[in-house]
């Protein structure tokens, strides 16, 4: 279970992938900052890059990752003339689903001005289940982000 309240650490080291991320015109409202709605926009950005320098060589027309919850905090406005920054990494592996946790970051300042924590699935597009995680992936991933490589394996 995701807590909000534990949301709200500073968890500032730690973090290895990080993405600038750009604000396009339409993302600012009549009030002259970014809509909440566009965070979410942020984290795929960044989650999709993550996933693309994390885990090489994954066949994404065989295999998806979907979200089954995501939490937010909005911590801070973003501007319109803001630069910023898309922080990523995995703080839990299961056997089908791992917990992700991201920022939106100021690069100027490196205040965090939103925190998303995300418990997401692998999905097989071609036998449309969900699907154990690979331990390539695991192995991958745990390297990255400087966790404790279990195989599954050894789990059971």
């Amino acid at each position: 279970m995701i807590r909000l309240n534990k949301m709200t650490e500073v968890k500032d080291k730690g973090f290895r992938h990080v993405i600038p991320l750009q604000i396009r015109f339409n993302d600012v409202d009549k009030f002259g900052h970014v809509n909440n709605t566009i965070y979410f926009q942020f984290y795929d950005t960044a989650k999709t890059d993550y996933f693309a320098s994390v885990c090489k060589g994954v066949d994404w027309e065989r295999v998806a990752i979907m979200v089954v919850k995501i939490e937010a905090e909005f911590l801070a406005q973003i501007k319109a003339d803001s630069h910023i920054a898309g922080r990523t990494r995995v703080v839990k592996i299961g056997h089908k689903s791992f917990h992700l946790e991201q920022d939106v970051i100021d690069t100027e300042t490196q205040e965090v001005k939103s925190r998303c924590l995300s418990v997401m699935v692998l999905y097989d597009l071609e036998h449309h289940e969900t699907m154990p995680f690979p331990d390539e992936w695991r192995r991958d991933i745990c390297s990255f982000d400087g966790l404790e490589y279990v195989a599954e394996t050894a789990k059971r």
